[in-house]
């Protein structure tokens, strides 16, 4: 009997011959087309002699640009160059009779392609169709495809302008299943985004962190399809946005908190505010081109943070400028556990101070003065002398209306105490806010 090893080899001896091509004068007179005709009339079909072994195509790609990020309707522009190859095994010759050539290039629309698509993919493929494959003499073909694609990308724009990005590209075939089609890795993963990120190093608003990748299986009904995933990871550069939008933004924040420095009683502080205020609008609505469309970026909760930092301080100003003129105009009496806290809290801090307060001595009355409120104040407790009386003609009639004079500036010299202490804690407390809002919404980008 003969063996069936003996078979099978003479089978493979005997296809090798009947589809070896003859270049016998390739070196001499240019590639003859009717060499190629039996593999140009089999382009319908996949190459392989036997159908149930699957053809490999192994796959890689090179991102060479990052052309948009659209995060209102989620989707990612790139350019990459797809690199295709596998095996025919209708097409092979030998160098040596063809002077010496081991590859060719011949135009792809001759050949069987593989039909392989991005999954994420949502426009129009607009490859060209005039493009080249090279054909080596062994049967392996490569082809090189450029695409610009438009894929579905899940953004999160939450740390928007310090956000990262993970986009997925998925090749996939679309008609052959497992038993027809297998892809396989052309470069290693780590080669690809090396390639990629010297291409792309200086291009664009976007800087790609790596790529990686998995091979999961994609079942569809009771087909199985074989698809290579590759997860591309993209950081935004930030500068223009901190420039354009948060130093300017950080400015005004910080002259709105100097502002506490203009003196309540001048008058000026709370037109100032309101001022920057209206500044501080016009601002966010001139850059709010530069803003995402869509979402909750933490740099809109920053900025509303600014803006309501800045109402708040306006409202203070606008309290103390009232309360002062309240003070000045007509004094309500001060609530005893008010003019109590008050006075312990004078009394610490003039301990605290290490201060020893000097009485003037004399028949002069004791001078308390307000800064920037009012003239100096007369106490009470200054008694007029008997020479005033008796111009008066009863020493009785003076002393009443002096007194309750005296004790109305002394009301009003304590409510103007008490609306400097109550400047300063407000500022202090608008500082304290301020300073750990925004360390706090630091602490988040960073994360």
């Amino acid at each position: 009997a003969f063996p069936s090893w003996h078979f099978h080899d003479f089978m493979f001896i005997f296809y090798i011959d009947a589809y070896t091509i003859n270049c016998t004068g390739f070196d001499l007179y240019g590639v003859d087309p009717n060499a190629f005709q039996s593999v140009f009339d089999r382009k319908a079909f996949r190459p392989v002699i036997n159908f149930r072994v699957p053809t490999l195509v192994n796959i890689s790609f090179t991102l060479s640009a990052i052309l948009d990020v659209d995060a209102q309707i989620q989707l990612m522009t790139s350019f990459l160059w797809v690199n295709m190859v596998w095996d025919n095994p209708f097409i092979s010759w030998n160098p040596e009779e063809c002077g010496g050539l081991t590859e060719i290039s011949v135009a792809a629309k001759n050949l069987w392609l593989p039909d392989l698509f991005i999954i994420e993919f949502m426009d129009v493929d607009t490859t060209p169709t005039s493009l080249y494959a090279y054909v080596h003499s062994s049967g392996r073909i490569n082809y090189d495809k450029p695409m610009k694609v438009t894929s579905i990308c899940n953004l999160d724009i939450f740390y928007f302008p310090f956000d990262q990005q993970n986009c997925t590209l998925t090749f996939s075939s679309f008609l052959y299943t497992v038993d027809h089609l297998l892809l396989g890795m052309e470069k290693e993963v780590w080669e690809i985004t090396d390639n990629s990120r010297d291409i792309i190093r200086t291009q664009g608003e976007w800087e790609l962190l790596g790529i990686n990748k998995a091979t999961p299986k994609l079942i569809m009904g009771s087909s199985l399809y074989d698809q290579i995933m590759f997860h591309v990871t993209i950081r935004r550069r930030p500068r223009l946005y901190v420039i354009n939008l948060l130093l300017p933004s950080g400015f005004l924040i910080a002259i709105d908190a100097l502002s506490f420095f203009l003196p309540v009683e001048s008058g000026n502080r709370a037109p100032f505010k309101m001022t920057l205020l209206l500044g501080y609008t016009v601002f966010l609505l001139m850059m709010n081109d530069l803003l995402p469309a869509s979402g909750t970026p933490l740099i809109s909760v920053y900025f509303a943070l600014c803006l309501s930092l800045m109402v708040v301080s306006l409202l203070e100003a606008i309290f103390l400028t009232y309360l002062l003129n309240l003070v000045t105009t007509q004094p309500p009496p001060m609530p005893p556990w008010l003019h109590s806290l008050l006075l312990h809290y004078l009394r610490a801090t003039d301990r605290c101070n290490k201060r020893s307060q000097k009485e003037p001595r004399g028949s002069g009355p004791n001078l308390i003065h307000l800064p920037g409120l009012m003239e100096p104040v007369v106490m009470a407790t200054w008694v007029p002398g008997s020479s005033e009386a008796k111009l008066n003609g009863d020493p009785g009639s003076t002393r009443a209306p002096l007194e309750q004079e005296a004790q109305g500036r002394l009301t009003a010299n304590m409510w103007g105490k008490f609306i400097v202490i109550l400047d300063k804690l407000l500022f202090w407390l608008y500082l304290l806010f301020m300073v750990s809002s925004l360390t706090t919404v630091i602490i988040l980008w960073n994360t």
